[in-house]
């Protein structure tokens, strides 16, 4: 078998004919670092190597899939002996045959969320600790976490910087003994246990080291402390380890990526040949150049200048509105009018919370969209629950919405009370709120008859304040209900916290919004509901796409929208006061910019609301590090406010609808 490298640029080649040793392939955005991987990975099979003697390892199932598919166009079905998956499968195959030796059996399962926060929830219940103190998927993302640092319950217990990292300590360790009862594991153990199998069981680490003579890791700026381990492990014999990875691009620290594994790499492996891919096949000179000038800022970083021969394209612009909503009224309306395929386009979010507006506009526009790597605003669980208090505050009738929030926040309103509550209503032809008044005749446990009467009679009290005041009664309801903290125990990390507590605060600024245009809640509640019912098509052919900027890493798009550039979104307030947050920030609009094949425009609002105050946003301080032939405009002679876009699409879609696009 012979294999052509005529398609490789001299960088390329390079990294791909260097079989043995050490090699750091550093890949820029869009240099072509799959093909250098699948070329490589077929000489090897093209110079006799056996497959099984070959590991190659990704990140993401996808990635590994695309791998193999290319690798087999080039070698043939041999590929299929290769050892080529994502970490966790990986050390999956390995356990199924050497876990025996740490005492679970080969059949464990390999529990998910759900068994997982099972499990937490019993060690919990066992500890005496109220779910007040600690969620159960708080503690379960936090013994997760620990696990990727390579941390046991002592280590933990000695770090922990809150009381819910306190409580996570605690049940780290019945945590585990639990899994170990049911001869299970978590998605993490799957590393930490591989990890302890090496470390304990020599004869076994011997035989993969013997097995695996060629080691290939992608994206390896991402490898946290256990799969850094891991490969240590396995190539510390014979030293050929391939990396391909790009360290302006480690954009996954909040779940334990570490780019001071490919930044020490010559480190670890003194001889180690270094090759750069610096010849970008995807974006043009003018979106490179920008790029180029952002990334440098970041001090820890591997020079590298990406360049293109794609000509230099349109200029990157900054466009600046007058406030969130004429931010997506305006990137709607360019979209609308372009005359361009709907997938040609890409809008793109430091959080999720930030699309609420922006779907909103697309509905109102019928322009088709798809929402990458979150739900849609108006399916997420929390703004769910917002909306099932304000139909319950509007309509005290309305039985499905009280039948979602009688628990939320948990108030120990049961399965069982529930359906005795139901059975009432139903006998006595009542509301379920009235139901709730009645909870003593209803046979349900006296604790729960008097929570039940205690809720239905705030509910009436919340009834009458946003009766007279729908913004402000809604959001002394949310107060009083304390959804903001209990959304901060139950949830997994700090940031995902932050995200669901600001789709909450979005919901209640939008309703702000509607009052003082002189609406009130129930056409409020009548517009998000028609919003809800009024379905997107299903045609991802033509369909705008919204994603986070994390969403979008390995994706390409012709024309981006990076929006929301102020101070605090992006970068992230949580960064802003730490280098090394910062230096990711960077990287994450980095990666955002280089999506971007023939446009890139980011844009940002002047003010903005948060907290049910508006006031002026700080534009974001990487918006300043843009090089000087970046066009920065307002649209128009002056910046429009949202009622003024909102008017202009009105009449753009009037035109359209009536065929005259010359008009």
């Amino acid at each position: 078998m012979s294999v052509s490298l005529a398609a490789l640029n001299a960088p390329q080649r390079k990294a791909a004919e260097t079989l043995e040793g050490p090699v750091l392939v550093l890949a820029g955005a869009g240099t072509g670092k799959t093909k250098v991987l699948t070329t490589r990975l077929a000489l090897l099979l093209s110079k006799g190597h056996k497959p099984p003697s070959i590991l190659a390892v990704t990140f993401t199932n996808k990635a590994a899939r695309e791998m193999r598919e290319r690798a087999k166009k080039l070698a043939g079905a041999e590929v299929k002996d290769v050892w080529l998956s994502t970490f966790h499968s990986l050390c999956a195959r390995i356990l199924r045959k050497e876990i025996e030796v740490l005492g679970y059996r080969k059949d464990f399962a390999i529990y998910d969320d759900s068994d997982q926060e099972s499990v937490v929830r019993a060690v919990l219940k066992e500890l005496r600790i109220p779910g007040a103190q600690a969620g159960a998927d708080a503690v379960k993302w936090r013994i997760g976490n620990a696990k990727n640092r390579g941390w046991g319950p002592d280590q933990m217990a000695q770090e922990d910087s809150d009381e819910v990292d306190h409580v996570a300590a605690r049940a780290f360790e019945k945590y585990q003994a639990g899994l170990k009862a049911r001869n299970a594991v978590d998605f993490d153990d799957l590393l930490s246990l591989t990890v302890r199998l090496f470390r304990e069981h020599a004869k076994v680490l011997d035989k993969y080291r013997k097995q695996f003579r060629y080691l290939m890791v992608d994206e390896y700026q991402d490898t946290n402390a256990v799969q850094y381990e891991i490969v240590q492990q396995l190539a510390a014999n014979h030293g050929n380890l391939f990396v391909v990875g790009d360290d302006d691009q480690s954009i996954y620290g909040w779940r334990g990526a570490d780019p001071s594994h490919i930044l020490h790499f010559e480190r670890d492996f003194p001889k180690a040949t270094v090759v750069r891919l610096e010849q970008n096949y995807r974006s043009t000179t003018s979106i490179l150049e920008a790029a180029n000038e952002i990334i440098r800022h970041n001090a820890a970083r591997h020079p590298k200048t990406l360049y293109s021969k794609l000509g230099h394209g349109a200029p990157v612009r900054t466009v600046l509105l007058a406030d969130e909503r004429a931010e997506a009224l305006w990137v709607v309306t360019q979209i609308k009018t372009s005359g361009r395929p709907r997938s040609d386009f890409a809008v793109l979010f430091r959080t999720n919370a930030e699309t609420r507006p922006f779907e909103e506009q697309l509905r109102l526009a019928q322009v088709p969209y798809s929402v990458v790597g979150g739900q849609r605003f108006y399916d997420r669980r929390e703004v769910r629950d917002v909306l099932a208090y304000l139909r319950l505050a509007a309509n005290p009738h309305d039985d499905a919405a009280l039948a979602r929030v009688a628990n939320v926040p948990p108030r120990g309103i049961g399965e069982t009370s529930m359906g005795k509550l139901d059975a009432f209503a139903a006998e006595h032809q009542l509301p379920l709120l009235d139901a709730f008044r009645r909870a003593g005749e209803a046979g349900v446990q006296p604790g729960v008859a008097d929570t039940a009467k205690r809720f239905a009679e705030k509910m009436d009290a919340w009834r009458a304040k946003v009766g007279k005041d729908a913004a402000s009664g809604a959001r002394e309801m949310v107060e009083e209900l304390d959804l903001f903290g209990e959304l901060r125990r139950e949830t997994e990390n700090p940031a995902a916290s932050e995200t669901r507590v600001n789709s909450i605060e979005s919901v209640l600024e939008d309703l702000a919004s509607h009052s003082r245009g002189g609406g009130d809640l129930s056409g409020y509640l009548e517009k998000v509901a028609l919003m809800d019912k009024e379905e997107p098509s299903d045609d991802k052919r033509d369909a705008v796409t919204l994603l986070t900027t994390h969403a979008a890493k390995g994706l390409e798009f012709p024309i981006v929208y990076v929006v929301g550039m102020t101070d605090g979104i992006f970068p992230h307030r949580r960064s802003i006061a730490d280098e090394k947050g910062l230096e990711e920030e960077r990287r994450l609009l980095y990666v955002a910019m280089t999506r971007a094949k023939l446009e890139l425009i980011l844009t940002r609002p002047e003010n903005r609301t948060s907290r049910g105050k508006t006031g002026p946003a700080l534009a974001s301080r990487f918006l300043v590090e843009l090089p000087g032939n970046v066009e920065r405009e307002a649209p128009g002679k002056r910046e429009i406010s949202g009622e003024e876009a909102e008017a202009a699409l009105q009449k753009i879609m009037a035109v359209l609808e009536r065929g005259g696009r010359k008009e």
